[in-house]
């Protein structure tokens, strides 16, 4: 069973940084594609952004693009989102999930992904 912990969100001004972490535990963590999901209130979980198992290719929601950084240390079971020049759209609970599965097409919906965090709430005022 693997178990995720997210991290690091909080309050940020608009225009500010903050960097999500999620710790896993479990073995095998370098075989996982992780990604990260955020839903704001109201709204359904969108798609964030995702690593392949090895770190070597990512991708991401055109909404974050350019923004968002997708990181992973397989050593540390950790993968982090570096986030840059937040907007208050980027509000919402931020979640990290793992799957057991080829980095495809596939890993922009969150029915493709088999274990999940609890999330890390982030807020941006204007």
């Amino acid at each position: 069973q693997v178990q995720l912990v997210e991290s690091g969100g909080g309050l940020v001004q608009a225009g500010g940084s903050l960097r999500l972490s999620c710790a896993a535990s479990g073995r095998a963590f370098s075989s996982y594609v992780m990604g990260w999901f955020r839903q704001a209130p109201g709204k359904e979980r969108e798609f964030v952004a995702a690593s392949s198992w090895g770190g070597g290719s990512t991708y991401y929601a055109d909404s974050v693009k350019g923004r968002f950084t997708i990181s992973r240390d397989n050593a540390k079971n950790t993968v982090y989102l570096q986030m840059n020049n937040l907007k208050p759209e980027d509000t919402a609970v931020y979640s990290c999930a793992a799957r057991a599965g080829v980095f495809d097409g596939t890993t922009i919906y969150e029915s493709a992904y088999d274990y999940w965090g609890q999330g890390t709430p982030v807020t941006v005022s204007s």
